[in-house]
């Protein structure tokens, strides 16, 4: 039995109809419940719901053969993982973005700037590379609201639509990365259960739009 590590969350629902489609399901009752830990309706996997932040850390040591969580969440882990599939589903752009009176200012490179984020090791290797110092303010919560309060100059988040930004007075500067659902493989597994690996990337492969 393969067990497979799902984004709770935004990308929960989607995560699950694709896996339905190929053929990996569980039964209806058992996603209802409360149970973090279910077998789908076969007997050839088990689904392990945790946050997305975590699904790399299950993957990579061992505890979840396989897992699903967007390309931001990987880069930021920097898991040592495979990664065979791109989903093609959650899309979403990592972006930096900042208060509308601030768009078309450059950067002071004497000062530092101050940048509300919950991805830190992104930003700070994006400021880095163009010389830019930083204070990175690492948020787990909402960080819209950082520039207006005051906390930061910046902020570095995920970006779906722009609504949730614009009505909390930001715009995006710049794009880091564009980010989609990826399948992500535990390296002993992906050697030990070779053919049940091969069998869950070309099934799921099948299926992605």
């Amino acid at each position: 039995m393969l067990t497979i590590a799902i984004s709770k969350g935004r990308m929960q629902d989607a995560t699950l109809a694709l896996f339905a489609r190929a053929g990996i399901e569980a039964k209806e009752e058992a996603l209802r419940s409360r149970r973090l830990l279910i077998e789908t309706a076969d007997g050839r996997c088990s689904f392990i719901f945790v946050k997305p932040g975590d699904v790399p850390t299950y993957v990579e040591y061992g505890v979840a053969d396989a897992g699903v969580c967007g390309r931001d969440v990987l880069l930021e882990s920097r898991a040592e993982v495979h990664e065979p599939l791109d989903l093609k589903l959650g899309y979403c752009r990592l972006a930096v973005a900042g208060r509308r009176e601030v768009l078309g200012e450059d950067y002071n490179l004497l000062a530092t700037v101050r940048v509300a984020t919950k991805f830190p090791r992104i930003t700070s290797e994006y400021f880095h590379e163009r010389g830019i110092p930083i204070e990175v303010i690492t948020l787990s919560g909402s960080v819209e609201i950082a520039p207006l309060l005051g906390l930061s100059d910046r902020v570095v988040d995920l970006v779906e639509t722009g609504r949730t930004l614009r009505e909390n007075g930001l715009e995006v500067i710049d794009v880091i990365m564009e980010s989609t659902a990826r399948l992500i493989v535990n390296r002993a597994s992906f050697h030990l259960k070779r053919e049940e690996i091969s069998r869950l990337i070309a099934d799921v492969g099948a299926v992605v739009e």
